[in-house]
């Protein structure tokens, strides 16, 4: 009986090791949509709330051009945040253009299921 217990444990761990890789297969494939911005900005925490109902579709990656390591991104962006990329190709500035960002990810999505 223990014996039996056993691979039954074993085969509950394999299963849920095989979703664990399913599940983290899954998220590596959103695309990276990359916000440049400052504090305080008001106009990128209105695009955080533009883009909240999106946010199971790609990984937000915030940029502060504030800081040192990102001073080639303030001078690039410092009269035009806020700045959106996708996938690192630049993407949109100063507003959320909601159909432009739906038609790009949906561009991706198709593109990730091999379409």
């Amino acid at each position: 009986m223990l014996w039996f217990q056993g691979n039954r444990i074993q085969l509950a761990r394999y299963s849920f090791g095989i979703l664990l890789r399913n599940l983290s297969a899954s998220k590596t494939t959103l695309p990276v949509l990359t916000l440049f911005t400052k504090d305080p900005c008001p106009l990128c925490d209105e695009a955080k709330e533009v883009l909240k109902p999106y946010n199971n579709r790609f990984i937000l990656q915030e940029v502060d051009i504030t800081l040192p390591e990102n001073a080639a991104w303030y001078e690039r962006y410092k009269f035009d945040i806020p700045v959106l990329h996708l996938n690192g190709q630049f993407l949109m500035m100063h507003r959320v253009n909601i159909s432009k960002l739906e038609k790009q990810l949906l561009k991706l999505e198709q593109q990730g299921a091999g379409g």
